[in-house]
């Protein structure tokens, strides 16, 4: 079960970073699916989720679903979650990513400016 949750963090957490390079490259290379307002929207409500738990002084609740998974399976974890986890998880204070989120969040935002999903900012064009 542990396994299940790291792999849907893993899928969120790729999901994130993938739209924050492929909207400004993808605007550049005049790639339409860019525009998309479903998976635009879909990922700056995900970004927004994971900036409001930072600001709230709350890791994500798959972090916390997993850590008590793992509390509850046996010690050692395979080789494989170990190394995701040393990737995933930084031991760093909340501050630091509440900070870090936010920022994303912003840069998400300017993103929906600069390169508008179908619908957005039409009528200025």
């Amino acid at each position: 079960m542990i396994e299940a949750v790291l792999a849907v963090h893993i899928a969120i957490i790729l999901f994130n970073v993938f739209g924050l390079v492929a909207v400004p490259v993808g605007a550049l290379c005049n790639l339409r699916f860019v525009h998309i307002r479903w998976w635009r929207v879909l990922h700056v409500l995900s970004l927004a989720a994971v900036a409001a738990q930072a600001l709230a002084g709350q890791a994500c609740f798959l972090t916390i679903w997993q850590d008590e998974l793992a509390a509850l399976e046996q010690p050692t974890a395979p080789l494989i979650v170990r190394w995701i986890n040393q990737v995933v998880y930084w031991q760093l204070p909340i501050w630091i990513f509440a900070a870090l989120y936010v920022l994303v969040f912003v840069y998400a935002i300017a993103l929906l400016w600069l390169v508008p999903p179908c619908g957005l900012r039409s009528e200025v064009r």
